[in-house]
């Protein structure tokens, strides 16, 4: 893996794109997430399949948005568990996630006959039920545009990729080509406790970056990376992030550090999720398409996600 996996407290391994071994914590799980975002920012999308073995259910979530759509939603959290394959069937949906070259590549087949289709992104947080649907498929192709990047204190790497294939959504084809990053983690997590900032992104010179930090109270050498064009992926520490936002929660902006790389965010398009706890709990999600600003003028865009658990106004945003 290359110099960045001289950071992690574990081995990285072809291997480790497969499932893991459950662990006995109630709040033990495993998350696959893929994003992408066309070079202009004017369509973006993700999916997450996350599996929760010591509930016996996965959580399924797909989006699409764009400058001037609505937000497409696909939301369930009732999905039965799959196979090492990775291959999912909800209620309107079926899925399959392949990993055809480990490290290199991973393809996405997504056909769901009911996606809710949202004015208001704010309607994500409310019961989905009564929502206009229409039909959305993702026949999406995730290639790595540099080393992966494993986290040094969980087990958790990302993937800066270019991203290729087709999108249906109603009756519009689109034939993407873009970027994003993909995502994949195990261990125990807590929607319902403290928040955090995740953000990716590609920049118009081709640099990719990634950072990450959440709100528990102190500080430590929070994750980053910078991919520049034909260049080894560059870890860096010290990220760090100050957000605004609005009465109703939402983001309005932020600023974030990546160390050497300061830049503004301008959220764009929001495909929100809300999160109930076993014990009554609700968690916001505000995931939105973003575009950077960076300091020395470069624009790019990708996914920035501010995590809002019960009392996240008190968690110290900065």
């Amino acid at each position: 893996m290359g110099n960045s996996a001289d950071h992690a407290t574990w081995p990285l391994r072809p291997e480790d794109e497969g499932t893991h071994p459950a662990g006995a914590e109630p709040l033990w799980s495993e998350s696959v997430y893929l994003d992408f975002t066309t070079e202009d920012g004017a369509l973006a999308g993700y999916v997450r399949l996350g599996l929760y073995p010591n509930w016996n259910r996965a959580w399924y979530w797909a989006c699409l948005v764009g400058v001037g759509r609505p937000t497409v939603l696909l939301v369930d959290h009732h999905v039965p568990l799959p196979g090492p394959d990775l291959a999912v069937r909800g209620e309107n949906f079926q899925a399959t996630h392949d990993v055809t070259l480990p490290m290199r590549s991973l393809r996405v087949s997504l056909e769901a006959g009911a996606a809710a289709v949202l004015s208001d992104p704010a309607l994500a947080y409310r019961d989905l039920d009564g929502a206009a649907t229409t039909s959305l498929a993702f026949d999406l192709e995730w290639r790595s545009a540099g080393e992966a990047y494993p986290y040094g204190f969980v087990p958790r790497y990302e993937v800066p990729c270019e991203v290729e294939g087709t999108i249906r959504v109603g009756g519009e084809e689109i034939a993407f080509s873009g970027h994003g990053e993909r995502d994949h983690s195990w261990g125990e997590r807590d929607w319902w406790g403290p928040s955090w900032l995740w953000s990716s992104g590609r920049l118009d010179d081709g640099t990719f970056f990634h950072g990450m930090r959440a709100n528990v109270g102190f500080e430590m050498p929070w994750p980053c990376f910078t991919a520049p064009p034909g260049g080894a992926l560059e870890h860096r520490e010290g990220f760090t992030a100050a957000s605004e936002f609005g009465e109703d929660g939402f983001p309005s902006g932020a600023r974030l550090e990546v160390p050497g790389m300061p830049m503004t965010v301008v959220p764009l398009a929001f495909a929100p999720v809300a999160m109930t706890s076993p014990d009554g709990e609700v968690a916001r999600f505000p995931r939105a398409l973003c575009r950077f600003e960076a300091s020395d003028g470069r624009l790019g865009y990708g996914w920035t996600e501010w995590h809002q658990p019960p009392g996240w106004r008190g968690h110290g945003w900065r």
